[in-house]
């Protein structure tokens, strides 16, 4: 048996944690400003704000962007997933449920339907939506008008978006991943709401170990939270903050074990790779789907991990991390060669 109540506490937690205005919305500095323009003259007009579409990786604040932009423009806030929209009729239970100046937030918009995809077209547009009753011959269209509302698009998959769809929003924002500073005064922000007492280099080691995402990094710091309150300590140092997190198999980089595995068998089992991504997978014990979705993107974003034609290789950098000499054939001046000829197209590698 296990209890929901830690895991509905820990979204409250979250939620609490949450900005409720653009003010308050640590980093994205460039994103907030064009938002923060788009919302301020669709309070000018008296209208509501053309449609939204924020990209990016997961955890940077796309569902907090909406939620502010619903607190910015005093409207209710309708929340629903791609994948939760298989057919048209599903977007048009939601969509005549409305009502004028709603914002409808979508997340993961890439994974709709196709069909729901295209009655979405008109709706953003014409704001109407054609509901057909009967089948064959006998079917009829009937218009059912919809009154104005602001459409809030998530994906962290913007590629995938159809592009008369992704052409409807009225303003596109891609989200990046954060730097250590501005992590740090989203920590002290949490720490504040959480009424935690932590140094200026607990904050900085906290930050350090966040992999540039905000919701992990308040994620550590309830990891912390918790590490200190069972040691009975008043103040989150650097050293507490790297014991707690250390403990959590969190490494200074922010590598966790899944991370780790991943390099530790691609050099020690496969000599730095080149290995195809559905052995490497089994090397570790995981599916082939969470070590390129979960693991490759970080590591690849740090320099540990390289992607080639003939598989994954590991960098350098990636031996070092580990605490392990650098082959002779990565070291200076050869590592270019190598990388020209892993980059080579070779018709007989299919593994990857």
């Amino acid at each position: 048996m296990v209890s929901t109540a830690s895991e509905a506490e820990e979204r409250a937690v979250e939620s609490a944690l949450r900005p409720k205005n653009l003010d308050d919305f640590v980093g994205q500095a460039r994103v907030r400003q064009q938002l923060s323009l788009v919302l301020e003259a669709s309070r000018i007009r008296e209208r509501t704000a053309d449609h939204v579409l924020l990209s990016g990786p997961p955890g940077l604040g796309k569902t907090t962007l909406a939620m502010i932009i619903a607190a910015e423009m005093n409207a209710p806030l309708r929340i629903s997933s791609g994948p939760a929209i298989q057919h048209a009729g599903d977007l048009a239970a939601i969509l005549s449920s409305l009502t004028e100046g709603e914002i409808l937030f979508l997340d993961e918009i890439h994974r709709m339907s196709r069909p729901a995809e295209e009655m979405l077209y008109i709706a953003m547009e014409d704001f109407r939506v054609d509901i057909v009753v009967g089948k064959g011959a006998g079917a009829t269209a009937i218009p059912l008008d919809l009154p104005p509302f602001t459409l809030v698009g998530a994906t962290t998959r913007a590629g995938l978006l159809p592009g008369p769809l992704r052409d409807r929003f009225g303003f596109t924002g891609h989200l990046e991943f954060y730097a250590v500073e501005e992590l740090e005064l989203v920590l002290r922000r949490s720490a504040m709401l959480l009424d935690l007492k932590v140094s200026s280099a607990g904050f900085a080691e906290i930050a350090g170990r966040s992999r540039g995402t905000p919701r992990i990094a308040n994620r550590l710091l309830r990891r912390v939270r918790d590490w200190a309150l069972v040691h009975k300590i008043d103040e989150i140092d650097s050293s507490a903050a790297a014991a707690a997190l250390d403990m959590y198999e969190v490494d200074e980089r922010g590598l966790d074990r899944l991370d780790r595995s991943v390099l530790t068998a691609l050099i020690t089992k496969f000599g730095g790779g080149p290995v195809g991504l559905s052995t490497l997978a089994i090397a570790v014990g995981e599916e082939t789907e969470t070590v390129e979705t979960v693991a490759e993107p970080y590591l690849v974003r740090e320099g540990l991990l390289g992607r080639t034609p003939r598989g994954r290789i590991a960098t350098a950098a990636a031996w070092q991390h580990l605490g392990l000499a650098v082959p002779d054939h990565l070291a200076a001046g050869q590592a270019g060669d190598l990388l020209a000829e892993l980059l080579e197209p070779d018709t007989d590698f299919a593994d990857n």
